[in-house]
């Protein structure tokens, strides 16, 4: 997987420039730093937000860190959290996160559920009292190190019509499952259960282009193209699937709630419109959900790693719609954007790398992020 891939090139080339991630990875770790977050966790943190833009997911990167930041200066986040686990049995545990940052208390959740996989085989880690924990991805891939698969499950403020219903009902939700492969990329999917995240509703508002109709409506609802009018007026993004239930809208609203009775109504977190933003006074009460799959349990792990490969090339081998177009595994395009990106740097608009410098100040740290090439 050496060749070069980006899932979006920057549009006009001339507003964007790209950062070295390695840089950026370090600055953002020190803003947290600077907020008294323990080191340990700060890292996490960065890694989480920075992994994010490499694979494509510039919704989840970087352009959400004002988010934390703010969320802990008004003390909805705790920076001395001390995540203790309420209850456990062999094969299963119920963490509270005491309000810290959702990136390390999910870091923290899947290491257990690794853990107890590999002494159970199939393993369930759920989370309450945590914060919104960036891509659901990440903490899907830890299995994968350990030759496990992954399914990752979180919950998050209210911000998806549920269908035939004004306003916002239920939460983004995304579930991300992995699997490990013979040979890189792992497979890898990670959706929200919307039609898309509101961070890409943020992006293209910073990045000043009008969204697609059908992503969201106005609390009358009326569809919307201005991402602006969309956060500013508290819009609601729609379920995967889209408006009413002519094209499965029905099915992305369910399955957001299915995400929210397993992170919030199962393990006491808060869930639908009683989950808090992170810029808040009080904790957001987000839960996660955690499962860790031994694949050694069920099969050697040579005959899963074969016909996960037969599997991949049965779908790489379907007919295509048309000549020029491709037909990927689930998380292939993520990979190939992280692999191009790592050698020539992120692509991050102007917008957002003054929100970064604008962090950096408020922290008194340097803003020493390397440019690659850009403005």
């Amino acid at each position: 997987m050496s060749r070069l891939y980006e899932k979006t090139v920057p549009d006009p080339p001339e507003d964007y420039a790209r950062i070295d991630h390695e840089s950026l990875k370090n600055f953002v770790a020190d803003v947290f730093i600077s907020l008294e977050v323990p080191r340990e966790f700060a890292l996490i943190a960065a890694d989480v937000l920075v992994m994010a833009d490499l694979m494509g997911v510039d919704s989840h990167g970087v352009q959400r860190l004002t988010r934390y930041t703010g969320g802990i200066r008004l003390g909805s986040v705790n920076t001395k959290a001390k995540m203790r686990v309420v209850n456990q049995s062999t094969s299963t545990a119920l963490i509270d996160g005491d309000a810290g940052l959702g990136q390390a208390t999910a870091h923290k959740a899947m290491e257990l559920a690794i853990e107890k996989a590999e002494e159970s085989g199939v393993s369930i880690v759920a989370v309450r009292n945590s914060h919104h924990f960036g891509m659901a991805g990440y903490y899907a891939l830890q299995a994968v190190r350990k030759n496990m698969m992954g399914i990752v499950m979180t919950n998050s403020e209210a911000l998806v019509a549920y269908t035939h219903a004004l306003g916002r009902n239920l939460g983004t939700n995304p579930i991300a499952v992995s699997s490990p492969t013979m040979t890189p990329p792992p497979i890898l999917f990670d959706a929200a259960m919307a039609v898309v995240p509101i961070g890409k509703v943020e992006v293209y508002s910073k990045e000043c282009k009008k969204i697609p109709l059908g992503w969201a409506m106005l609390p009358d609802g009326k569809l919307a193209d201005d991402p602006g009018e969309v956060l500013a007026k508290k819009g609601a993004v729609l379920p995967l699937g889209g408006l009413g239930e002519e094209m499965g809208g029905h099915k992305g609203a369910g399955l957001s709630l299915i995400v929210d009775l397993l992170c919030g109504v199962l393990t006491g977190a808060n869930w639908g419109r009683k989950v808090k933003h992170t810029l808040n006074t009080e904790p957001a009460n987000v839960g996660h959900f955690m499962v860790a799959i031994d694949v050694e349990r069920f099969r050697p792990l040579d005959q899963f790693l074969s016909n996960i490969e037969k599997f991949k090339e049965y779908l790489k081998s379907l007919p295509k719609i048309s000549e020029d177009s491709q037909i990927w595994v689930p998380g292939e395009k993520a990979w190939l954007t992280m692999e191009t990106r790592k050698r020539i740097g992120i692509p991050i608009h102007k917008n957002i790398l003054k929100e970064l410098e604008d962090e950096g100040r408020k922290a008194k740290i340097e803003f020493k992020v390397k440019k690659l090439n850009g403005p």
